[in-house]
């Protein structure tokens, strides 16, 4: 299937309607029914037929930078925005969609405008969601917290209390999968927006690699290395990882206490821990910082999945037509019923269907009222740069480097 895609090429069906096809890239996981269903739906009605083609997972991402290379590009593909599909918009192969947005009511009104800003680049919009809301969450053992008469912190006071307590009692503090490095990414989003705001990372994801050096990078990588001096993470978070189910175990075996994680973190408790997912888990926003200038509501993560379209498809307006469609209630009321919160404006009312209504709730409030949503900073980056990032944050979490190296090392990369 891979390679018929591949074959297929823009629009490469014939410009006459009879036949006429929009070639359509999706990232082949679990999800992918979704929009094999979207895509059947649409196909019914529509002169130019999409031709959906999932790629296996692991093969994705290199599989589209060759075939965007060749003359058999697809007319749609799947993307995490940001940096995902910069070299694509430098390369002019990438449909602008800021005035067809900003004219067409059901595009302009039908996401959350936070989620289609964090997947544009330079304010401009390259991509339309089409999978669920991705925020990064702190996950909590409800059990552990009420024994040792906590609330999830709300400041970083809070957060220290329950580090001291729980360090206490011999429960580590926080599960982390530090061999995975990605998990470890995430505390450096959140301090930065946290003390630094949005601007900070938005300025090194525009190309200034000198915001590495602001003061609230170096404050940033400071906290850090005191969290980790403090035995937040225990002493062995470095040989823990996410991917075989690690860090989540520690959290549903009380072994730790907490859990910073996407908020994906429910369906894997609730794949391999159904009991704990449903009776004890916890989750609450990620906590305020003393003489932090970023707002509470901020948000950070993956804040979902985007359309984009290519320059040279020969259906533009059929494209843009099947882009509507992710608008479309019966689009987002199969995406609930898929365990996934929809980033549309209409989500809200269908949350009640959810496997569990109350976390689906709550995660699509958080998005909604977030001032700023930012991209995880591996997305948002070249792989120039993310690469090189991840490796020093390592570094910094695994006690090798310092603050100061950790800032020195990211304004070097070029």
């Amino acid at each position: 299937m891979v390679m018929a895609g591949l074959l297929a090429g823009c629009g490469s069906d014939g410009d006459s309607k009879d036949g006429a096809t929009l070639t359509a890239y999706v990232y082949g996981d679990d999800a992918v029914k979704v929009q094999q269903a979207a895509v059947k739906e649409f196909n019914k009605t529509s002169d130019v037929k999409v031709e959906l083609v999932p790629v296996p997972g692991t093969d994705y991402v290199n599989k589209l930078r060759s075939a965007m290379g060749s003359p058999s590009a697809p007319d749609i593909f799947f993307n995490w925005g940001g940096g995902s599909i910069k070299p694509y918009a430098d390369a002019g192969q990438l449909v602008d969609l800021t005035s067809t947005v900003k004219n067409d009511a059901t595009l302009r009104d039908g996401f959350l405008p936070s989620i289609v800003a964090a997947g544009g680049l330079d304010g401009k919009t390259y991509g339309i969601p089409m999978r669920g809301m991705q925020p990064v969450m702190l996950f909590y053992n409800k059990t552990l917290f009420a024994e040792n008469e906590l609330e999830a912190p709300k400041t970083w006071e809070d957060l220290q209390k329950a580090i001291t307590t729980f360090k206490g009692k011999g429960i580590t503090p926080f599960a982390l999968g530090g061999s995975d490095k990605w998990p470890e990414l995430m505390w450096m989003e959140y301090l930065l927006d946290r003390i630094g705001g949005p601007d900070v990372f938005r300025r090194i994801q525009s190309g200034d690699t000198s915001g590495w050096g602001d003061p609230a990078v170096l404050k940033t990588a400071q906290t850090v290395k005191q969290l980790v001096d403090d035995g937040a993470f225990g002493k062995n978070f470095t040989s823990v990882d996410y991917g075989n189910g690690g860090a989540p175990a520690l959290l549903n075996k009380g072994k730790a206490a907490m859990h910073l994680m996407g908020s994906w973190e429910y369906s894997t408790q609730l794949g391999k821990a159904p009991g704990f997912a449903e009776k004890d888990l916890g989750w609450a926003p990620f906590p305020t910082v003393a003489g932090g200038v970023g707002d509470a509501a901020n948000v950070v993560g993956n804040p979902t999945n985007y359309w984009s379209v290519n320059a040279r498809t020969k259906h533009k307006d059929a494209a843009i037509a099947f882009l509507k469609a992710m608008a479309a209630k019966s689009y987002s009321k199969a995406l609930v019923d898929n365990g996934d919160v929809p980033t549309t404006s209409n989500a809200a009312s269908m949350l009640s269907t959810s496997p569990n209504p109350q976390f689906a709730t709550d995660q699509y409030t958080m998005v909604r009222k977030a001032p700023d949503f930012t991209l995880s900073w591996d997305q948002a980056l070249e792989s120039q740069y993310a690469t090189p990032l991840l490796t020093e944050i390592s570094k910094l979490f695994a006690g090798k480097s310092t603050p100061e190296q950790f800032v020195a090392a990211m304004k070097a990369v070029k």
